[in-house]
């Protein structure tokens, strides 16, 4: 049976700093005799109350690359441009700081340490030090986001707004790729951060890293005289901004495991990582909030040998959190159990939730763009014609209609007459396609495109035994748990002929 729960803000708590949190859990509660993992796909919906506070100070960061790449097209005379108009966006009395990048990391303003103040002469002076820089060294992301952590960390007042936005137009060439994940550990739950890449010559790959780590957006700026309009569009939409920090509480049976945690909705990020052991829970940062609604597919393993038949058992306790300024995490909504039941038999009807099937489906679209740009770029044109007519399939079927715009202006129609992806594809499109494919929209957002149900598919890994399940229209075509590529299209058929090969099983998901 088809559990869904809403919860409203804790009786007796005021919600925190002016936001009020609902969660909405969509989950079976039905486990097959021999089911190894339970899912609860989680909508946190954030609004406005009438009572708002005037809100939490805020802090923000704008890193500039100057490194030598940006002295060529103007791209240095645009960054300017849009930095100094992103100064002029900040309201008076947010904190302001600017890192200017190359191989290492300058703080340019203020030039007395710390973050400033702005006022009219404050914001002269920092549009004065972004003028008076001019190109040198090379690109190390790492270091620029370690100095704008060290900045951050001289605001005292635990409720302030922490934000940065970075730029960058080429690859992170001066450091390796472990010490930026160094920097990027010790930066996670510390500020947020949106990364934007220029031109053409950067790596798609580095940006969502860095913004999956950062809880922030990645996209590209193509047309560098883009920019401008971009950084003001992100200093307007920080300023909405209301929670600095909030969590999602596990308290997790003992009988069960943490799978993973995946943000699906309005980007997929894996946030598994970033768990953090709190008193009796393990808690995962979800980052800033304004108000708005965001999706995440939780997963619990289990061995079912543990699970008596019948009887009901609480796999974990849900409580989503807020960090107050005195640093404490309270609960901003009631804490809620996720309740599973195991039946006799294995061929038990276990209906899976249709936005289940829609979420992990969204999942294989984002891995066939990227699978796609991936192919591309390294010349492997037959792999990525397969891996764009995948993702054309999902996009159309899912009512992802942006993706799908995007998708097509890349999409020629080959000598067979099926679509292939053109040959002569700008780099900077394949970059927007990469970053794209983790931006996802809600169900209902386009009316024309209602989700996809009916039945759906269940293919079990032949490295590890797990189960991945998904719907009919395009079967799994790699392992939740290890990543095992399960084989070409002839395998994914499903029609019982493939020779000892990973299986698939329909089940009915209506």
């Amino acid at each position: 049976m088809l559990r869904t729960e809403q919860v409203t803000s804790a009786e007796g708590k005021s919600p925190p700093l002016g936001l009020s949190f609902s969660v909405e859990v969509d989950a079976s509660s039905d486990l097959a005799f021999d089911d190894q993992r339970v899912d609860a796909l989680l909508t946190i919906r954030a609004r406005s109350t009438a009572e708002a506070p005037s809100g939490a100070p805020v802090a923000e960061i704008l890193i500039m690359d100057k490194s030598l790449s940006m002295a060529g097209h103007g791209k240095l005379n645009e960054a300017k441009r849009a930095m100094c108009a992103a100064v002029d966006t900040l309201p008076d009395g947010t904190y302001l700081g600017i890192v200017a990048g190359h191989h290492g990391a300058e703080v340019i303003y203020p030039v007395t340490g710390g973050l400033a103040r702005i006022d009219a002469a404050a914001r002269t002076a920092a549009k004065n030090r972004i003028l008076d820089q001019f190109p040198e060294g090379g690109t190390a992301i790492g270091k620029w986001l370690t100095c704008a952590d060290r900045l951050f960390a001289t605001v005292a007042a635990r409720g302030t707004v922490r934000h940065a936005v970075l730029y960058t137009d080429g690859k992170d060439e001066h450091e390796t790729p472990e010490e930026l994940g160094s920097a990027l550990e010790a930066c996670t739950d510390r500020f947020v951060c949106d990364a934007r890449g220029l031109g053409d010559d950067w790596q798609y790959a580095e940006l969502l890293r860095i913004t999956e780590a950062l809880h922030g957006t990645a996209d590209a700026v193509v047309t560098i005289s883009d920019l401008t309009r971009d950084f003001t569009r992100l200093m307007e939409q920080a300023r909405r901004i209301v929670v600095p920090r909030v969590y999602l509480g596990l308290r997790v049976n003992e009988r069960f495991r943490l799978d993973f945690v995946r943000q699906t909705l309005p980007v997929e990020a894996h946030l598994t990582a970033q768990q953090q052991r709190h008193d009796d829970e393990i808690h995962i940062p979800l980052g800033s909030w304004p108000p708005e609604d965001r999706q995440y597919l939780i997963s619990l393993r289990l061995d079912p040998a543990t699970l008596r038949v019948g009887e009901e058992l609480r796999a974990a306790q849900i409580t989503l959190r807020a960090e107050r300024n005195d640093g404490s995490r309270e609960p901003c909504a009631a804490p809620e159990a996720l309740v599973v039941v195991r039946r006799a038999t294995s061929d038990f009807p276990v209906r899976t939730p249709a936005s289940h099937t829609r979420v992990e489906n969204l999942h294989e679209l984002g891995m066939a763009m990227r699978a796609c740009a991936d192919a591309q770029q390294s010349g492997r044109f037959e792999k990525a014609d397969q891996e764009l007519r995948i993702a054309l399939e999902l996009a159309e079927s899912l009512g992802e209609t942006a993706r799908l715009r995007l998708l097509r202006t890349v999409t020629v129609t080959g000598p067979d007459g099926r679509p292939r992806l053109s040959r002569t594809a700008p780099r900077g499109i394949m970059q927007q396609l990469g970053l794209s494919s983790t931006r996802t929209v809600a169900p209902d957002a386009d009316p024309t495109h209602p989700p996809a149900h009916g039945r759906s598919l269940q293919r079990r890994c032949r490295r590890c035994g797990t189960t991945t399940t998904t719907a009919t229209a395009r079967l799994p075509r790699h392992c939740e748990e290890c990543g095992h590529e399960f084989g070409d299209r002839a395998d994914e058929q499903g029609d019982g002929r493939d020779g000892g090969r990973d299986g698939d099983t329909p089940v009915d998901a209506s």
